[in-house]
């Protein structure tokens, strides 16, 4: 995609390449659910859905369409299924020679912030307007439950 990137006028290629390169918490799973999702769009249809990350399985959708998917990884589950309902799995190396411009295909990403860690940051717990989650090992009475935090300890933030 380095090659692609740089002989070709495409921007597909070189948000590829850049995505390739970038960390896995940045290359957050998409679900077989989110995939059905955002390609039963009919702009969407018959087109290859580039996932640069894991494609995951996900039991809660019953069935699914014939999807054409081209992904970095994809679950034995994910696999399984897409395969079984006469959907097609590409490798990069292969999207590349069937359209080395990214004509026909749909870029996806998973989302990034629903890792739980991110649910810490922001403003500091406490202060307020502050949606942030501390750090405590307890959810207990004696654990940040005290002054406030509840109206009959003293005040309420």
């Amino acid at each position: 995609y380095r090659f692609l990137a740089r002989r070709t006028d495409s921007s597909f290629n070189k948000v590829v390449l850049k995505r390739l390169f970038m960390s896995r918490i940045n290359r957050p799973p998409v679900s077989v659910a989110r995939l059905v999702k955002k390609m039963r769009n009919p702009a969407s249809k018959n087109k290859v859905a580039v996932i640069v990350g894991t494609v995951t399985n996900d039991v809660r959708i019953m069935e699914i369409p014939a999807l054409k998917v081209c992904a970095l990884r994809l679950t034995e589950g994910a696999r399984a299924r897409i395969l079984k309902n006469g959907g097609e799995i590409l490798t990069f190396d292969q999207l590349a020679l069937r359209s080395p411009r990214g004509q026909n295909t749909v870029l996806l990403q998973g989302p990034r912030n629903s890792r739980e860690s991110v649910r810490h940051f922001g403003r500091a717990p406490g202060v307020p307007h502050s949606n942030t989650k501390p750090y405590v090992r307890a959810k207990g009475r004696k654990f940040e439950q005290a002054r406030g935090r509840r109206s009959s300890r003293g005040y309420k933030v």
